[in-house]
């Protein structure tokens, strides 16, 4: 039962309140915030942990809930642990950090068996999910794309970071710890540049990258969304900070034009067996390098693949799947809804010798059994959606009767319901792990092996 104090007898006005009361927090919800009791109703407060004894303010007062921050923890729980980072309390980037990393992986396991519980009502399945060892990496300095936003005080002063919690404002951040090492501080040296700049307010937001060179150097991308036009002046000032920090600078002018500051150098990652994947500063890659290999080396291990295995990968993307899996099986067909990656997708499987893969554009949320691809006597598939999941394509995929389905989610809520429909099918699940690509956030991923 929560322990409160009131300030006076009177009880606080519904909306917006200001007055302090001390709760326990019971557990987390979905998005990591502390939830306890406060006048016979949930009360959410960030920052806190289960089993502590909190003082916070009261925020919000609505019929159902409150909202509280946190002013000081009176009881700590065992797994909270300092904060790395100085601007964790203001900036939107990070939930976690006050929370153990071991347990940050507990918290996310359990997110995923209760959005799946929600789904799926036979509990014996619930109670019996057979969980393996989570993907991590390390817990810092994990992140190679990010982007920054910029926007202007009243002084026209740049403040350079990531959105405040809950709002569209910019926190000045001087340094990230979650960013690669050649990203962690370049707030500060972007800044200064902009301050310099005759026309500042030109700069909508700045994209970096942190990926590998033709040599396995390290190769540092910005690119720079300009939403007036570059004059004279400015391009040599950032052609001065490109020289100096060894840059490679992209103007994003709008309407798909850009412009390179200098010659432009390819991006691209490696995987196992020397796979080589070149992408464009705006395809979508998996920002924890780590992370991603780890998944790849997963994915090929849980399919158990053999040289005569036929392989559909739908949501292929540039090939990240696609490509490591050709060089174990007799044939790979990739299917990706955007034409351009669809491209890309090929070009990578040319510049890396496979000839045992094919890429085909499709809309994998409408019907797409007619395609002549889909025609092929399939022995496994992989899908890896963005967090609308697959929900068509699961529902079609019960026609082919694909024996093995590898399942690579972005978002547990989707991944349970397209799982609801996949145990539906006759498939079980056969492995389920965590995926955890962004540490210190509410963000989980997950890998299931579905078999029918």
């Amino acid at each position: 039962m929560a322990n409160f104090f009131k300030a006076s007898d009177k009880k606080p006005a519904k909306g917006k309140v200001k007055s302090n009361v001390v709760i326990n927090i019971d557990k987390l919800d979905m998005n990591g915030c502390g939830v306890g009791r406060y006048q016979n109703k949930p009360i959410f407060v960030d920052g806190c942990l289960p089993q502590e004894s909190v003082e916070t303010r009261l925020i919000e007062q609505k019929n159902k809930f409150s909202r509280g921050k946190l002013v000081k923890v009176n009881t700590a729980s065992n797994h909270r642990v300092n904060i790395q980072c100085q601007h964790f309390s203001q900036c939107g980037g990070c939930d976690l950090q006050h929370l153990a990393y071991q347990q940050q992986l507990v918290f996310k396991q359990g997110k995923i068996t209760e959005l799946l519980s929600r789904n799926i009502i036979d509990n014996d399945i619930i109670s019996h999910l057979p969980w393996q060892k989570p993907i991590a990496s390390q817990v810092w300095h994990y992140r190679r794309k990010a982007r920054i936003g910029v926007q202007f005080d009243k002084k026209s002063q740049a403040i350079i970071g990531f959105r405040q919690k809950s709002t569209n404002q910019l926190v000045a951040i001087k340094s990230c710890p979650t960013l690669v090492k050649p990203l962690n501080d370049i707030f500060v040296v972007l800044r200064e540049l902009i301050a310099k700049l005759s026309v500042k307010k030109a700069i909508g937001h700045i994209e970096m990258i942190s990926t590998q060179g033709q040599q396995s150097e390290r190769v540092l991308t910005l690119v720079v969304r300009q939403v007036r036009g570059l004059n004279e002046q400015d391009r040599l000032l950032w052609q001065t900070y490109a020289q100096q920090y060894q840059w490679q600078v992209i103007f994003d002018l709008g309407n798909g034009q850009k412009e390179h500051l200098s010659a432009e150098q390819s991006l691209r990652y490696t995987l196992a067996n020397n796979i080589a994947i070149t992408f464009t500063d705006d395809d979508f890659i998996q920002v924890n390098q780590e992370v991603n290999e780890a998944m790849v080396a997963q994915a090929l291990d849980w399919l158990a693949l053999e040289p005569s295995d036929q392989v559909l990968d739908l949501f292929c993307g540039l090939g990240n799947f696609s490509l490591p899996i050709a060089k174990k099986v007799d044939k790979v067909i990739g299917v990706e809804g955007v034409q351009a990656m669809v491209d890309k997708a090929k070009a990578n499987a040319i510049n890396n010798q496979l000839d045992n893969c094919q890429f085909y554009q499709a809309d994998l949320n409408s019907h797409w059994l007619e395609q002549p691809w889909a025609k092929s006597q399939y022995t496994k598939v992989l899908l890896d959606p963005a967090r609308a999941g697959a929900e068509q394509a699961v529902l079609q995929l019960a026609t082919l009767a694909i024996p093995s389905v590898l399942y690579v989610s972005c978002d547990p809520a989707t991944l349970a319901r397209d799982s609801k429909l996949l145990l539906a099918q006759g498939y079980r699940i056969v492995k389920i792990g965590v995926i955890d690509m962004f540490s210190h956030t509410k963000h989980v991923e997950t890998m299931v092996l579905f078999s029918k």
